[in-house]
């Protein structure tokens, strides 16, 4: 056993090196388990409008339906067909706005993948629509 030697002082400092072993081993297991907690969405319902009208601003209208089928003007088109014909007539008109008219029974996150293939067409100008059953 130690034991202080005359005129010595006590050790005071504090040493942090099994904290920091304890932390660490705590953030591996935190980063081992957080892959496998399984996540839960929310089921958002859409609002319903009473009164609903579109502004009486010219747009190009994008349907996207029940089947996941997207289609201009009653023509369907893939996904990498929308985004060439969406630049195309993006140049034609650089102000171009469009609505993107999505069926209600549709997951939100396919929607967010259609606006995200029309602005990354170039478009900034973009309005959402969802048509469907009350």
């Amino acid at each position: 056993m130690k034991t202080l030697a005359e005129g010595s002082r006590p050790i005071t400092d504090i040493n942090v090196t099994p904290l920091v072993d304890i932390i660490l081993v705590v953030l591996i297991i935190f980063m081992a388990t957080a892959p496998l907690i399984e996540r839960k969405a929310l089921r958002v319902d859409v609002p319903k409008a009473r009164h609903s009208e579109r502004a009486g601003l010219e747009a190009l209208e994008v349907t996207f339906d029940k089947a996941r089928a997207l289609s201009i003007g009653g023509r369907a088109l893939t996904r990498e067909a929308l985004t060439a014909d969406l630049k195309e007539r993006l140049r034609s008109d650089p102000e171009m706005r469009v609505i993107l008219s999505a069926d209600r029974a549709l997951p939100y996150g396919d929607i967010v993948g259609v606006l995200d293939l029309i602005r990354g067409a170039g478009l900034r100008k973009v309005s959402l629509e969802v048509k469907g059953g009350a």
